[in-house]
């Protein structure tokens, strides 16, 4: 599907585009000044390393870890991918183990997209109805390349201590955390919790 292949390209250059330390520091009085910065610094350093992408995916995988987990709410994202009703019934350790399988799975998942880097650059919209008093916003951006049609991205941010972090995202209407709900809903309707660890860990593996 078309969709699922906009999906996989763009999630991880967005969310790789949250890189900037100084940027992300602004980001409590201005995300989309930060997204903004974030993404300049990313496609730069994407046209540096543009010709190596392809032949050393550690560094991909690495830039990934560096710039997308200390950015995105995961805990989060982990908790709510799951009904309530199975997170409520995992054990502590059980939870510790998804979120970290979780987070692995989409760093290796995504973390392909950035070996496709052409041309991209990136137009981002101001919130709707500002920032002021919320506790979570949507973005909407567009993906610009010579290549192809523009990629409509809308994500979204929640306001945690110390500025805003990614929570979620949709390209051309393809939503990030219900494309891996339904995927683990598929075990867990036949296997236990167990089961999908399992899954998880050994797709990870591979």
């Amino acid at each position: 599907m078309r969709s699922h292949k906009i999906l996989i390209t763009s999630i991880l250059i967005i969310f790789s585009w949250i890189s900037s330390v100084s940027a992300f520091a602004a980001a409590g009085s201005d995300p989309v000044g930060m997204l903004k910065s974030a993404a300049n610094n990313m496609i730069s350093g994407l046209k540096t390393n543009k010709a190596t992408l392809k032949t050393n995916p550690k560094v991909v995988y690495g830039l990934a870890y560096k710039y997308v987990v200390p950015y995105a709410d995961l805990q989060t994202m982990s908790k709510d991918v799951l009904s309530p009703q199975k997170w409520n019934a995992a054990t502590p350790a059980q939870r510790a183990q998804f979120q970290h399988e979780f987070t692995t799975t989409v760093i290796r998942t995504y973390a392909s997209a950035l070996t496709s880097y052409e041309d991209q650059t990136v137009q981002f919209y101001p919130v709707r109805g500002g920032i002021a008093g919320k506790n979570t916003i949507e973005v909407n951006s567009q993906i610009v390349s010579s290549s192809h049609d523009p990629i409509n991205v809308s994500y979204r941010l929640v306001h945690v201590s110390g500025g805003w972090k990614l929570y979620d995202m949709s390209v051309e209407g393809v939503d990030m955390l219900e494309s891996f709900r339904a995927q683990f809903a598929d075990i867990l309707a036949s296997g236990s919790m167990s089961d999908l660890l399992k899954s998880m860990s050994q797709h990870n593996a591979g």
